[in-house]
């Protein structure tokens, strides 16, 4: 991995990382944090959705705190991918405070997903407030 990939809106890049793969997402609050993270991984894995009926799943998650409110997020993203094929490219967080969320995600079967990510981990995570929102780096068990 050559450098470091950024999207055209700064909303996320992709950093260096010595073993593993590492991303840092910016977002002005958190629920735009929690979306950003979300598309953030799913543009390093390049993630293609097929083209067919749209599914539909309801997201309930608690934590203790808003770094493993993301943690569990990401990972139940994965989990629906690796369990059932699924991605999502409609990301709406219906509720979100610093120990609960809800969301409605739509998208489809996969038809591309380059890399396989065992998990979101805790590693250096904290989200920190900046002078345009929050800022978080995820690193990916891979």
């Amino acid at each position: 991995m050559g450098g470091s990939k950024s999207n055209p809106a700064k909303s996320f890049e992709e950093i260096e990382h010595t073993a593993d793969r590492a991303y840092r997402v910016r977002g002005k609050n958190l629920r735009e944090l929690f979306v950003r993270a979300a598309r953030g991984l799913y543009s390093l894995v390049e993630m293609q959705l097929k083209s067919e009926t749209k599914t539909v799943r309801s997201i309930e998650l608690e934590a203790i705190d808003p770094e493993s409110l993301l943690v569990a997020w990401l990972n139940e993203l994965l989990y629906l991918h690796e369990s059932e094929g699924l991605g999502f490219d409609r990301i709406q967080i219906d509720y979100l405070d610093r120990t609960s969320l809800k969301a409605t995600v739509q998208g489809t079967s996969t038809r591309k997903w380059l890399e396989d990510i065992k998990a979101v981990t805790y590693h250096n995570l904290s989200i920190r407030e900046t002078e345009s929102g929050l800022e978080v780096t995820l690193v990916l068990d891979v």
